[in-house]
């Protein structure tokens, strides 16, 4: 059996580290957020002949200094052109030049439509996306109290709950700050998808950390109030472990196989959602339920 437990100071110490540098990231850099979350236009185009490749539409709009611009194909020999704008105001001359850049270089091309978004309502979604996030993170730590109520020996039920929530912001902050470094060396834009990536984050992640919770709770009912929590705890952990671990890797071998040969739409969700489900993994193994256990230490240390 692994003395999980009994090496929680490194894994809070490995932890602590990745999350300052993520935090500093994100408050030195920021993320990089695509027309989603700035504003700006979605312009479909269709070509008589064949699509061009995106390295020549590229060259095409290089002098329009389009910000955001990404550019992905479609079937019948369409192509969708999504950029940012630099205000609202310009938005039309913007939208004219970059259809009379296409238009002159493809003789034959038609605009399929053009649809603009506006940044107030781009920022009313960045809202939202945080509001839903944290919306969820407290309904998780609420489920996890509820359900855990009658295992409050000798660690109160609501302890999971924030053991649970504080492993889970431990992996959106992570995954967060893998993206802030991306979109600053890189140029990898965020938008709606990433925040489907973060849900989904959290939802597999406390799945994970609920495992351990309940066959805690198996073992917390079954055995004798005179063996130790934390020899409780780490037998728990040892009897998941290979569960969790197969699990995770089951869904991570697919998501690798989505990051590499699935399209550009998908790709950098994918990549969220890898960068997520490691760490959540790890943190339902070595973070969720060690804090459960330094509570309960710290309990006993000021009780005396």
């Amino acid at each position: 059996m692994f003395n999980i437990i009994g090496k929680a100071k490194y894994a809070y110490i490995f932890s602590g580290v990745l999350t300052i540098l993520c935090i500093l990231s994100l408050a030195v850099w920021g993320l990089k957020y695509d027309i989603d979350f700035t504003g700006g236009t979605r312009m479909v185009v269709k070509f008589a002949e064949q699509v061009p490749s995106k390295e020549d539409v590229t060259e095409t709009l290089k002098d329009l200094g389009l910000k955001s611009l990404t550019l992905q194909g479609l079937e019948n020999n369409s192509m969708v052109i999504r950029y940012a704008s630099g205000d609202d105001s310009t938005n039309d001359k913007t939208n004219s030049d970059v259809w009379k850049a296409i238009s002159e270089k493809y003789q034959g091309t038609t605009q399929s439509s053009v649809d603009f978004f506006n940044s107030s309502v781009s920022g009313e979604l960045k809202s939202k996306s945080v509001n839903a996030l944290i919306l969820a993170i407290m309904a998780i730590m609420a489920y996890i109290a509820w359900a855990f109520r009658k295992v409050s020996r000798p660690v109160e039920s609501w302890k999971y709950g924030a053991g649970a929530v504080i492993a889970l912001a431990h992996d959106i902050l992570i995954t967060m700050g893998v993206f802030s470094v991306l979109g600053h060396f890189y140029g990898i834009e965020i938008g709606i998808p990433f925040i489907a990536a973060l849900l989904t984050i959290l939802g597999f992640s406390v799945h994970d950390t609920i495992v351990v919770y309940d066959r805690t709770r198996e073992n917390l009912l079954k055995s004798s109030q005179k063996v130790p929590f934390p020899e409780v705890v780490n037998q728990s952990l040892n009897e998941t472990l290979v569960r969790s671990i197969n699990t995770s890797l089951t869904v991570i071998i697919t998501l690798l196989a989505i990051y590499l040969f699935g399209g550009a739409s998908i790709k950098f969700f994918a990549l969220a959602l890898l960068v997520g489900i490691t760490f959540g993994t790890y943190s339902s193994v070595f973070i969720a339920t060690a804090l459960l256990v330094t509570s309960y230490e710290l309990t006993l240390k000021y009780k005396k």
